[in-house]
């Protein structure tokens, strides 16, 4: 009977992957808290000169929501698989390497979508046919979130899988 490969299982790799998890989640949700801030300021304008028009110009708002949702779903993936007694390092820097590509790429989604929502929604109100370029530019902005979100997950697809390994710790 062939006897489980040993791999290195340090009691410091829950804390990678705790960071990882953390960093998902807070730089995802610092993003969309960024966009959602930035277009309300347009949003706002716009309800001051043609309150018509607020209900059409929440996009922006809904669509940076969306980029805290990514970071939610890695911190959940994340933290779910980790059970400290058979944790290999691997998994930590893995994890960390996920939480961070979601996390990151919510920032910078955030941060897009904050910034066209806000001069977009303002153009819109000036003039209705922006409406469909504004849209459009949002759904890119919020690719790039998902772009991490992706990562991520083929990320933690290439963590060793529990139960075919041994653990040993390092003393």
């Amino acid at each position: 009977m062939a006897s489980l490969p040993e791999i290195a299982c340090d009691p410091s790799a829950p804390f990678f992957g705790s960071m990882g998890a953390a960093a998902a989640i807070s730089l995802g949700c610092l993003g969309a808290a960024y966009g959602t801030a930035k277009s309300s300021i347009g949003i706002s304008a716009v309800g001051v000169l043609k309150p018509e028009l607020i209900m059409r110009s929440i996009i922006p708002v809904v669509m940076a929501g969306i980029v805290g949702i990514y970071g939610l779903i890695v911190s959940i993936i994340i933290s779910t698989s980790m059970k400290p007694a058979t944790y290999p390092d691997a998994s930590g820097y893995i994890d960390l390497g996920a939480g961070l590509a979601v996390g990151l790429a919510g920032l910078a989604s955030g941060m897009c979508i904050g910034i066209v929502g806000d001069s977009g929604v303002r153009a819109f109100a000036q003039q209705p046919r922006v409406y469909v370029t504004l849209i459009l530019i949002l759904i890119f902005a919020e690719a790039l979130g998902l772009y991490g979100l992706i990562v991520a997950i083929v990320m933690g697809g290439q963590k060793p899988q529990t139960g075919s390994f041994k653990c040993v710790t390092s003393n």
